[in-house]
């Protein structure tokens, strides 16, 4: 019964919160564009859109903009103020493109959809360019939200662990220490070595925790949650860059030794394999920042894209097996949650193992 009654309330959930923007397109003659639904889904923004109602009007939270400009200085106010193609002292949302002189002097276009742009009386483009932004949009939000939420749980956690001393878990507790045990026992320990792994046990708990609890925020389909973090590409090359210089500056004399001077490698051969090994430096965080990235965007897409079938079709009896098939694929990224944040931290324990190697005498 259980069972059944939460497969029915998340049905309703994801249909109203995912199908709410397009119920308009029912009885009216505008097309339906599934591409652009689904990327106004799982880009970033700089307001949180709840729905669209039948009579057009938006329904959104309005988030921070702030912004500092040569020409006005520094702003601060609502996104909701330049929503819709409002101008409010002279900033407004982008829609067009431009063309600018690149490093090379070749003329580049770019876009500025979705930009806070800065215009003059005559809606041009002021001559000081885009304004710096710093303004809080729906992955920032969200980001700020998890870090909240994971300096709440375990500074709580570790308040418990001083009362209770060592005591059989409970509550929040229990749940919680097998994933720490298992980051510390099955990714840390065999991939770092026992006792070099409590150093960078921090960081590993840390990148395991972030990732999970955004990918797990990420499938919740309603305000303050469902912002697509893990699947912005620049949040996970940061993660990347990360994992890259703790492995740089970990790195012990033998693990330089075997990329500038490998053992067994005749000396002729050191011109090829020196670049090579280099350029494996900064190809395994690659790896990294593109898994994550196009795994969790690509969950996203196909979750968006079978709720645009009924818009497609445009028909209610699409509504029935659509729903079903995202149910189905939202316990799948519930598990693609775990299993990327699993697969992230592995690699990244398993690339600083690799550079803290023993030396072996023999």
């Amino acid at each position: 019964m259980s069972v059944r009654f939460l497969t029915v309330v998340t049905t309703f959930l994801i249909g109203y919160f995912f199908l709410a923007p397009g119920i308009q397109l029912f009885g009216q003659d505008e097309e339906f564009k599934a591409s652009k639904f689904v990327l106004e889904h799982i880009k970033d923004s700089h307001d949180w859109h709840i729905l669209t109602t039948k009579q057009g009007k938006h329904v959104s939270v309005p988030l921070p903009i702030i912004v500092f400009s040569k020409h006005s200085g520094l702003n601060i106010f609502l996104s909701g103020k330049i929503a819709h193609g409002h101008n409010y002292k002279g900033f407004e949302m982008g829609h067009s493109t431009i063309m600018k002189t690149n490093k090379k002097g070749e003329e580049v276009e770019m876009s500025l959809e979705g930009k806070v742009v800065e215009v003059d009386g005559h809606g041009d483009l002021v001559a000081e360019g885009l304004p710096l932004d710093f303004s809080i949009t729906k992955n920032v939000f969200m980001m700020f939200l998890s870090i909240v939420t994971l300096l709440v749980v375990f500074l709580g956690l570790a308040r418990s662990y001083k009362k209770a001393g060592i005591k059989e878990p409970r509550g929040l507790q229990g749940f919680l220490e097998p994933l720490i045990v298992f980051v510390e026992d099955d990714i840390a320990k065999p991939n770092i070595g026992e006792g070099k792994h409590l150093k960078f046990m921090p960081y590993l708990l840390t990148v395991f925790f972030f990732i999970l609890i955004n990918n797990l925020m990420g499938l919740i389909p309603f305000f303050p949650f469902g912002a697509n973090v893990t699947g912005n590409i620049a949040v996970t090359m940061v993660l990347a860059l990360c994992t890259l210089v703790i492995t740089t500056f970990s790195g012990n004399k033998e693990y330089w030794k075997h990329i500038f001077n490998m053992p067994g490698v005749p000396i002729w051969l050191a011109p090829i394999m020196i670049p090579v090994e280099l350029l494996g430096v900064f190809t395994k965080p690659f790896a990294l920042m593109i898994r994550l990235f196009a795994n969790i965007t690509a969950g996203h897409i196909i979750v968006i894209s079978l709720v645009s079938m009924i818009f497609i079709f445009k028909s209610v009896f699409m509504a029935a097996p659509a729903m079903v098939m995202v149910v189905f694929m939202d316990m799948i990224e519930l598990l693609v949650a775990f299993l990327q944040a699993y697969i992230f931290t592995l690699l990244s324990a398993l690339f600083i193992g690799l550079a803290v190697p023993e030396h072996h005498h023999d």
